[in-house]
């Protein structure tokens, strides 16, 4: 089965936008809380690589819907990245060293 261009072009943008659109949600609730403990720092920071990587890619072969798409995907990533990291350390200061709240 052969598409269009124009219609795999627009399948693209349709998978792009859900699957960036499907970090907002995460971010809001990290906002909200105000933690993130319960994300991975390493699954998020391996995702952020990757999504560079997908951007990187998009650009080298002039794909719009991957460069779009991860170029939202990456700030809203680095947000929540940035939040974890900020919300973490806000967490551990509020903690004694044997483990007990302050």
């Amino acid at each position: 089965m052969v598409m269009r261009a124009s219609v795999v072009e627009a399948i693209g943008f349709m998978a792009a936008t859900l699957t960036t659109v499907a970090l907002v949600p995460q971010l809001m609730r990290v906002w909200r809380l105000r933690s993130a403990r319960e994300i991975s720092l390493g699954m998020f920071v391996m995702f952020s690589v990757g999504v560079t990587l997908w951007l990187v890619y998009g650009l080298s072969v002039h794909a719009m819907p991957v460069v779009l798409a991860n170029a939202v995907t990456l700030v809203l990533s680095l947000a929540i990245l940035g939040l974890k990291l900020r919300f973490d350390r806000h967490a551990t200061d509020k903690v004694q060293p044997d483990g007990a709240p302050r």
